[in-house]
């Protein structure tokens, strides 16, 4: 960090508005186009622009940057995009898995609704599974891949595949209870 780096910083953590002025006109501009060559949308760049610097703002007093200003706050666009990347493929994905179930056509509208219910609610579950598990458990239970298949393409044993499958499957009976008939 530079020296005026770091002055800039004690200045923005005691509240300096101008120097956080200073620091949004410097910034903003290249980090809108930044953003944008990575998401490729104008009003998803700008927000996760905008959202850096209002926690910046938000957060000046509890800041802790080790590094440039220039690189926390590229590093901290990279990451919000990546974020936001995976927010979108998720519900890309949902989306997709959803158009493929087949509903029955014999199913009253009522069932429909539970069977929908049911769905979102294990999609919320398995998202909420830790990443390599969440993967492992996507890769048996929609893909069909075996546990010898999985730890192939994962270059990991089968036996972390079993134990991530049942740390899974004990996680959606816990978070299932009120789906499950008794």
């Amino acid at each position: 960090m530079t020296i005026q780096d770091s002055a800039q910083l004690k200045a923005i953590k005691k509240g300096n508005i101008q120097e956080y002025e200073l620091l949004f006109r410097e910034y903003y501009q290249p980090l809108l186009l930044y953003a944008k060559s990575i998401i490729k949308s104008e009003p998803n760049a700008e927000e996760i622009v905008q959202d850096i610097f209002f926690g910046l703002w938000k957060n000046k007093k509890t800041l802790d940057i080790h590094t440039s200003f220039s690189a926390y706050l590229y590093k901290a666009v990279y990451n919000n995009c990546l974020q936001l990347i995976r927010q979108e493929k998720r519900k890309f994905n949902y989306q997709q898995d959803k158009k493929n179930w087949n509903y029955h056509e014999s199913m009253s509208p009522g069932e429909i609704l539970q069977y929908n219910e049911l769905y979102d609610k294990i999609i919320e579950v398995v998202e909420d599974l830790p990443e390599n598990c969440k993967t492992i458990f996507k890769l048996n239970r929609f893909q069909g891949l075996k546990y010898s298949e999985i730890a192939e393409k994962l270059t990991i044993s089968i036996k972390t595949v079993e134990a991530n499958m049942t740390k899974a499957l004990k996680h959606l009976r816990r978070h299932m209870d009120e789906y499950v008939a008794n």
